[in-house]
């Protein structure tokens, strides 16, 4: 048995979700790459792909080895890089997790980027707001912002972006500026919902540190949306600059309290610590780490 074959055909079945798109991206034929992923299964004693006439998944043994396939096919990779002396072009799929808003507002376009200097690379871009597991998902490179991280990942802390107050001018003339964060408390506020702290935020000017209990009648779960619902006037928001930025510069928002601040968010990269990490995910975190801080709304960790 041609074991990279074997396992090539394995993972790109799993990432395809189809034998006949394999044989196609493989010029063969759907009965051959069936006979190839049977004889794996034979091979290994176990059942790794559920096949329907309609659909096909890994079976939670094909899940666990699809992660481990995947790691030897990228330190195959990059084995042959080094042996052709590094001036192999990157190639494969790439497999990056984001949360919704992060990834529609910057990481898309920064994504595109990324292709067009790499065009041997194929990337698939999730967008989900939820702590995803990398390794049993098969993803390669996750961003995620806040502090919160999973303790079986590396992470490097790439970009911080200030948290502001920020209100649409039409709210303002209905209900009047604050002056001072303990005016807060008499006004709309939208807030993300579960958080913590509750009703209770914390803001600094950098020489004192407050904390205003407001008043949260609306509370969302999705970032986008409390952009919307503050543009359009429902209350004031304590937003990260990246999510505001335009709406700021167009004149749609306005900063109030502008010498007061939020706690940061921060902005971290993660990849599997038991993953052997492939040339091209490499490829991807070195550029994340250039580009994502010199974007509006964003600074260099540290600052």
């Amino acid at each position: 048995m041609d074991t990279i074959r074997s396992l090539s055909t394995f993972v790109r079945a799993v990432e395809l979700g189809s034998l006949s798109a394999v044989a196609r991206e493989q010029g063969t034929t759907q009965p051959t790459v069936s006979k190839i992923v049977a004889a794996l299964e034979n091979e290994l004693g176990v059942r790794l792909l559920e096949r329907t006439t309609a659909s096909l998944a890994p079976t939670p043994e094909g899940r666990r080895f699809y992660a481990r396939a995947k790691d030897l096919l990228a330190g195959f990779d990059d084995a042959v890089t080094e042996a052709r002396g590094g001036n192999a072009a990157l190639r494969g799929l790439l497999r990056v997790s984001a949360p919704v808003a992060l990834g529609q507002f910057r990481l898309n376009a920064l994504a595109v980027d990324f292709l067009a200097q790499h065009p041997d690379i194929e990337l698939e871009l999730l967008l989900n707001d939820r702590m995803v597991d990398l390794v049993e998902e098969g993803v390669d490179v996750a961003l995620r912002l806040g502090d919160d991280l999973p303790p079986d990942a590396v992470a490097r802390h790439v970009a911080v972006s200030p948290r502001l107050l920020v209100a649409a001018p039409d709210y303002l003339e209905r209900h009047g500026t604050p002056r001072t964060p303990a005016q807060l408390a008499r006004h709309r506020y939208v807030r993300f919902a579960w958080l913590p702290a509750g009703d209770a935020i914390a803001l600094s000017d950098g020489a004192r540190d407050v904390t205003v209990t407001v008043r949260s009648r609306y509370r969302i779960n999705h970032a986008l949306a409390i952009r919307d619902s503050v543009a359009a006037g429902a209350g004031i928001g304590l937003c990260p600059e990246w999510l505001v930025q335009d709406l700021l510069a167009a004149g749609t928002l306005r900063r109030i309290l502008p010498r007061w601040r939020g706690v940061p968010q921060q902005v971290y990269l993660l990849y599997p610590s038991r993953r052997f990490q492939s040339a091209r995910a490499r490829a991807f975190v070195d550029f994340i780490r250039a580009r994502l801080p010199a974007l509006p709304g964003f600074m260099a960790a540290g600052h």
